[in-house]
């Protein structure tokens, strides 16, 4: 990994942040359920709803994009990483950030199948406060909810 540069998403990067983010989705070894969207209706979406909510950052490595971080007021809504960059600490760094950003508390939704990603959150200091049979979700698959800090639903515990 070079030097990693961590900016606010822009115009120019939605296709590429909406690739990762679907190769994340969709690797081999994925314990996410598939997505229920086309990868072109994931582009627009970053396009037309990420990028004007201005909540959405990007981690690029020698120029590349290698990571999505968005939230959603209080919210860890989305972290991906590309899989060949799996494993060198750029999630852990777009945690830092969101943390620094959200000093209050931030909350999160995962998968129960996810048991990576609960792992990381875990280590990252959150916690868990509920788990539901996903019935709110577009998957309709059983998730996680995670909290970390001061977040109004810390008291869930």
């Amino acid at each position: 990994m070079g030097d990693l540069l961590v900016r606010p998403l822009e115009p120019y990067d939605t296709d590429e942040a909406a690739a990762v983010w679907w190769r994340s989705r969709h690797t081999e070894d994925s314990q996410l359920p598939p997505a229920i969207h086309t990868a072109e209706q994931v582009a627009t979406w970053f396009a037309d709803v990420l990028l004007p909510d201005g909540q959405t950052w990007v981690a690029l490595d020698d120029g590349r994009i290698v990571a999505v971080l968005t939230l959603d007021g209080d919210d860890l809504d989305q972290l991906y990483v590309a899989p060949e960059a799996a494993g060198q600490g750029i999630g852990s760094a777009l945690v830092d950030l969101a943390k620094d950003l959200r000093p209050g508390g931030l909350a999160l939704w995962t998968f129960q199948t996810n048991t990576r990603a609960q792992a990381f959150y875990l280590r990252h200091d959150f916690r868990e406060v509920r788990r539901t049979d996903g019935s709110a979700n577009e998957e309709h698959a059983p998730d996680v909810r995670m909290v970390w800090g001061n977040h109004p639903e810390s008291d869930l515990t």
